[in-house]
Order: structure tokens, then C-alpha cells, then sequence
């Protein structure tokens, strides 16, 4: 029977997704592994391979296409021995249609409805492709869809034997005949039965309807920019921030003249090389990020996430970085950042920051992570406060070093000084907690030989 090819989850949080390109066409023939389209979430653009062999039967959905949602079918894959006359029996539900881009640049009404709530799609069968350096799908027994090839959905039919009992042992958890055989001799490994599923988060509260904010504006004095699928979940998840958790604010001045000495010194000692390129070049941004790391590693109570469940504490001090890209914001993540050599954060940077404006990061590599740096100093800011990005606890907000006055024994000297705000989730990092950490922060920023140890 043909299969439909979904459109594929490509992190927790994909609901929708851009269809880039198709890289097979109908009529060819593909096996598992192949990579058969590129897909453009909100943080990147990835590569999607096939998991089941067969023959693309029709495409379904258009290269170029905007916002297909998540399990909706792409395309149709036909199986060894099945023609064309196959295709009348799959996927009746269709394809969703391409973005009509013109029309919406050129013809915006003058007062746009409110947005009707949309209903969840029905959930659909599991999907012929899985993506490259993606999370894993979740395992069989998880309460949620039974990840199985075609084949191995027929012969357990056949032999009466309950797929969602089984751990799958093909692409990303999926049960292949070789589990079925396995679970005919008694030899199958079981799958674990998933823990209970969290409660719904609460409806978020709506903001003013289109047609009530276009309203209070004279007609032909503004142009509509419609929303790109970026700035769309952007929007969402910092309302979801901002309202399901209790930001409070703490900052503190840092002197940081011996910090850029540091920092003079460990440049001015990077090899060269036959291009007179320097082995690395740290800047001011790296250190703090190494800072952070090693002062949630002595301040460990704040190294945490909330959860409903129980407090995550952390063994290993992973912070990401907000990195601006066109249209938008990502949060590369550097792992072991208290353990790793300014040097090495300043290289490992440099290549994440690169790769994330093309959109080539894996969810692996913005993903997760304990706390974040948020720095607009080199825009001349001189101080303020960062959106938390969850599931971290903290944010710290990093604002511009300059000259300023201070006074030291009662004389008032000049010294360089830089302004951060610490931002942290109330539920996990209480006042005196959030203090201790920025306190240890600081003294690494104040004494940076430290993290040279």
C-alpha cells in the first residue's frame, strides 16, 4: 500500500515548516538513508533522509512551499511492485497549498479579521522520512504515534503482536522486521513505558484582534509586512516566557581593565599562521561566557532548570549564546563551557555564529543548555534586562564597557566599567541564590586569571 511521506518534526517545538527544496523527483527511487528534501524550520535549514524503500509515487507539496504544518503528507511513496493506479487510494487528504506571496504583497485589506484558533490536526500515520542531526524520536511505548516500517506493521498484524510493546531497533526507534522476528522467538527487547505526560500548559492571553489595532490608524498611512514563520514563533514563545514565568532582575558594575589586559595578553600570544591569520582571537563576549560557566559551577544550586516534577541541577555548565540573524534571534549552545579554554569558546563561537545566519545549525547545537549570555555592548548599550529562553533559569544580560568615575579610598579614579543584569526564573533562582551568582561572576570578570586555572 503506498506510504505518505509526512511532514517531519524536526525539534519539540516545530509545528510548521518551510518545504526548501525537493532533491529526488517523481518517478525515483529511494532507499533508506537517502536524503530526499531540505526543510527550513525557524532556527535552520535541514536535510531529511527517507526511512523506507520504494518509489515517489507524487509529490504532494512544492518546493518553496510556506508553513506546511508538521504531519501533514508531502508526498507519496510507492512500494516494490506498485504503479501509478496505487495513487488513488493514498493520501486523500492532499497537500497543504503554497503561500500565495504576491497576492499578499500586493492586495492587503484595509482591516484584517481576528485570527480564528485553528484545530489541531488529526494525528497521521508515521512518517517515510527521518531528519538528519535531529532529536530522536520518541521510543515505542511512549503513549504517543508507533514509529514501524510498513513491513513490520503487516507481519505483526499477522502474528498478533503489539507494536508499542517493542523498542524499535531501526532509524531513530523504528521497528523494522528484524524486531518482529525478534519478537516472535521470545528475543525482542521491550520498550519502557513513558512517564505520564505533563499537564497542558494554560491558554495564553490574547492580545487586541488585528481589526481592533488596524482601526486606531488612518487607512493607506501604514503597510502590512506579513509575519515570517521566524518571527512567528519568536513572538509565541516569548509570550510564553514572559507569562509563565516569574522574571526578577538583578545587576551589578564590573570593572573589567584587568579583563581586556588578559585578553590583550592571550591574543597577543595566538600562533600565526603562513596567511599571518592568529590561531584565535578571544573577545570580551567569550570570557564572559566562560565566567558564567565556571560561576554557575561553584554557585551549582543555580546551575538548574525548573520542572514540575523536581529541580534539574545540572553537572556540567552549558551556555548559550543569543546570536542575531536575519529576521530574527537563535541561541547556539556552548556544552562544557566552564571546562573548555577561552580559546577554544572563542573558535567554537565564531564557527556557531557563522553557520547559525545561514540557518546550517542541528537542534542539538541550540538546544538545551543551563543559562545564556545576551550581549548588546558593541551597540553601545549601556544596560538592560534579557527575556529568560527556556528551560534555562537565568539570562545575563551584558552591556557595553566604558570609561567611568569610581571612587577607591575616597579618590575618584577612572576605571572600565561594564553593566550586567542578571534575569532569573523566581520558581528556581530565589534573590539570595541569583546574588551569589552574579557575585561569583563578577569575581572571575574582576580577577580574570582565575579562569586560566
Amino acid at each position: 500500500m503506498p506510504i505518505n511521506i509526512l511532514m517531519p518534526a524536526l525539534s519539540p517545538t516545530m509545528e510548521v515548516g518551510n518545504l526548501a527544496k525537493w532533491l529526488k523527483k517523481e518517478g525515483d527511487t529511494v532507499k533508506a538513508g537517502d536524503v530526499i528534501a531540505e526543510i527550513e524550520t525557524d532556527k535552520a535549514t535541514m536535510e531529511v533522509e527517507a526511512v523506507d524503500e520504494g518509489r515517489i509515487g507524487k509529490i504532494l507539496v512544492p518546493e518553496g512551499t510556506q508553513e506546511v504544518k508538521v504531519n501533514a503528507p508531502i508526498a507519496i511513496l510507492l512500494e516494490e511492485g506498485e504503479d501509478a493506479s496505487a495513487l488513488k487510494d493514498a493520501g486523500a487528504a492532499g497537500a497543504p497549498k503554497a503561500a500565495a506571496k504576491a497576492e499578499a504583497s500586493a492586495s492587503v485589506p484595509a482591516a484584517a479579521p481576528a485570527p480564528k484558533a485553528e484545530a489541531k490536526p488529526a494525528e497521521a500515520p508515521a512518517p517515510s522520512v527521518a531528519p538528519t542531526a535531529a532529536a530522536p524520536a520518541k521510543a515505542n511505548g511512549g503513549g504517543g504515534r508507533v514509529f514501524a516500517s510498513p513491513l513490520a506493521r503487516r507481519l505483526a498484524k499477522e502474528g498478533g503482536i503489539d507494536l508499542a510493546a517493542l523498542a524499535g531497533s531501526g532509524p531513530h526507534g523504528r521497528v523494522v522486521k528484524a524486531d518482529i522476528d525478534a519478537a516472535k522467538s521470545g528475543k525482542a527487547p521491550m520498550a519502557a513505558k513513558a512517564a505520564p505526560a505533563p499537564a497542558a500548559a494554560p491558554a495564553l492571553p490574547l492580545g487586541m484582534a488585528d481589526a481592533q489595532i488596524l482601526k486606531l490608524f488612518e487607512e493607506g498611512s501604514y503597510e502590512i509586512i506579513p509575519h515570517d514563520n521566524v518571527r512567528k514563533i519568536i513572538a509565541k514563545r516569548l509570550v510564553e516566557a514572559k507569562t509563565t514565568i516569574p522574571h526578577f532582575y538583578l545587576t551589578l558594575d564590573c570593572e573589567i581593565d584587568a579583563l581586556l589586559a588578559l585578553r590583550s595578553e592571550i591574543n597577543g600570544a595566538a600562533p600565526i599562521d603562513k596567511e599571518k591569520n592568529p590561531a584565535w582571537k578571544v573577545s570580551v563576549n567569550d570570557m564572559v561566557i566562560k565566567a558564567l560557566a565556571m560561576a554557575l559551577m561553584r554557585v551549582p544550586d543555580a546551575n538548574v532548570t525548573w520542572t514540575g516534577g523536581g529541580m534539574l541541577r545540572h553537572k556540567h555548565a552549558d551556555v548559550g549564546v543569543a546570536v542575531s540573524i536575519p529576521g530574527g534571534l537563535i541561541t547556539p549552545v556552548v556544552r562544557h563551557a566552564d571546562e573548555k579554554r577561552l580559546s577554544d569558546i572563542s573558535n567554537e563561537m565564531k564557527d556557531l555564529a557563522a553557520r547559525a545566519r545561514i540557518r546550517k545549525l542541528a537542534p542539538q547545537e541550540y538546544q538545551g543548555g543551563s543559562s545564556a549570555v545576551s550581549n548588546l555592548g558593541m551597540f553601545g548599550i549601556k544596560d538592560f534586562a534579557a527575556v529568560i529562553n527556556p528551560p534555562h533559569a537565568t539570562i545575563l544580560a551584558v552591556g557595553a564597557g566604558e570609561e567611568r568615575a569610581v571612587v577607591r579610598k575616597g579618590k575618584v579614579e577612572v576605571a572600565t566599567v561594564m553593566t550586567v543584569t542578571l534575569s532569573t526564573d523566581h520558581r528556581a533562582v530565589d534573590g539570595a541564590l541569583g546574588a551569589q551568582l552574579l557575585s561569583a561572576f563578577r569575581t572571575l570578570i574582576e580577577k580574570p586569571a582565575g579562569m586560566l586555572a
